[in-house]
């Protein structure tokens, strides 16, 4: 019956700084397709998935704090080097959480993007 997700959006404050960060730091592949809303964002193709970054000033979903609680909301990304990835943040001084025992049978790390929103990459 169901197929996957097919996109997780995020609320954004700033999305020049937003795409820099998810294009630029994590290089994930901006998808050109958005149609032109009267509000600004960007979509992104992760695998299968899309990621939309959306700017909306009276969202109510953005956490208000860049620290970084494991047990706070987040979505997952499966990565195929997990130490590739990690070296990937150190070099863009991007703070991490990292997991790598813990109860799952996967390496965790977890990030923040400029505005809080949380995000954990496994292996």
């Amino acid at each position: 019956m169901y197929e996957g997700i097919h996109h997780v959006s995020l609320l954004v404050t700033d999305i020049e700084k937003s795409k820099h960060f998810y294009g630029e730091i994590l290089g994930f592949e901006e998808n050109h397709h958005r149609p032109d809303f009267d509000f600004p964002g960007a979509w992104y193709q992760i695998g299968q998935t899309q990621l939309h970054l959306i700017v909306h000033a009276e969202g109510k979903t953005l956490r208000g704090t860049r620290l970084i609680d494991s047990r706070d909301g987040h979505f997952a990304i499966r990565v195929k080097n997990i130490e590739q990835f990690i070296k990937r943040m150190e070099k863009n001084e991007v703070e991490i959480l990292n997991k790598p025992n813990n109860k799952t049978d996967w390496h965790q790390v977890f990030i923040s993007d400029p505005d809080g929103n949380l995000i954990e990459f496994n292996c």
